[in-house]
């Protein structure tokens, strides 16, 4: 006897549900799709005719199957989407520009071409692209599929006053990402070395800085990190802590300028690569004031964002202030 396209149906859902619902869900098929089927006879068309328009109108059973099941057929629902997808253009700007510099600087310390440079550096980009994609896009995934809650849910309060100007959960996480892959590079740098040349591994921080001058600048970065969860908790800038953050980025310059001038910083073999690749004298010198204006770019960059930000996180709140009075 041939099998009823509605049991074919039937079976193909519950195949994909678990034991325990397969009882329930047949009933509940058999008589909904039976009702449905003599509703259609009741206007004329034959049974056959009634069956196939009523199946087809339900669709793929495997979408049925996964309502029933409340199995979500999508990578990334409504509920996380947004933080994924603002997470991962964050760590899009930040990692893989890193990992060009970091590899087109070794690749021009090693002595190769510019085809070599651009070729290891590119491939190296591409790939790191494609391994946050891939990692960041599994994680959001596993917390979807597994039920489980990262704390983050839209309410009323969540509701930002007009012109103020704060640090959202993005840039936290952004933030201690960065310092993430800056304590990860120091030990990658000390253990397993960016550059390597003929098997030799060469650091390029000089190792006699460990461990009291390394472990204040690790100590550094775990303050930077604090100073990013409590910008966060607080929900913004004030003059407070645009003066810690002040505090902050002179130690940072501080300490590698200190460092650069007394000629500690680098290693031995990191500074004799650059003297086998045609760069002497005043030429090293000349790169170790780039560099050490660099470090003083950036860090008076910092504290000028800070104190501006400070700045306008106060104005917003006297204009709050005297709009109440009034």
């Amino acid at each position: 006897m041939k099998t009823s396209l509605s049991e074919r149906y039937i079976t193909a859902i519950i195949n994909e549900l678990p034991a325990e619902m397969h009882d329930d869900v047949r009933a509940e098929l058999e008589a909904s799709i039976a009702d449905a089927i003599t509703a259609r006879i009741e206007h004329g068309e034959t049974r056959e005719t009634a069956e196939r328009a009523v199946l087809t109108e339900l669709g793929d059973p495997s979408i049925l199957a996964a309502s029933y099941a409340d199995r979500p057929l999508h990578l990334i629902g409504p509920r996380y989407y947004l933080t994924w997808w603002r997470l991962l253009k964050r760590l899009l700007v930040i990692i893989p520009p890193i990992v060009f510099v970091v590899v087109a600087f070794a690749q021009v310390l090693a002595g190769g071409t510019i085809g070599d440079i651009l070729a290891e550096a590119i491939v190296a980009t591409i790939s790191t692209i494609l391994h946050v994609c891939f990692w960041v896009t599994l994680t959001f995934v596993i917390i979807e599929r597994s039920g489980g809650d990262i704390g983050i849910s839209w309410s009323v309060e969540n509701l930002p006053e007009p012109q103020e100007v704060g640090r959202g959960k993005g840039d936290l996480i952004a933030s201690l990402v960065f310092i993430g892959l800056m304590l990860a590079a120091l030990i990658w740098d000390q253990t397993r070395a960016f550059i390597r040349i003929d098997g030799e591994s060469i650091a390029v921080l000089n190792p006699e800085l460990w461990p009291w001058a390394m472990t204040g600048l690790i100590g550094l970065l775990v303050l930077e990190a604090i100073f990013a969860l409590v910008l966060y908790a607080r929900g913004g800038w004030n003059f407070m802590m645009a003066a810690v953050n002040t505090v902050l980025s002179m130690a940072f310059f501080s300490w590698f300028i200190t460092l650069l001038v007394r000629g500690d910083l680098f290693s031995a073999k990191f500074i004799n690569l650059w003297s086998e690749n045609g760069v002497q004298g005043d030429s090293l010198y000349t790169l170790a004031v780039i560099f050490g204006f660099g470090v003083a770019v950036i860090s008076i960059w910092d504290i000028t964002d800070g104190w501006v930000k400070a700045n306008r996180a106060n104005q917003t709140a006297e204009s709050k202030r005297g709009a109440l009075a009034t």
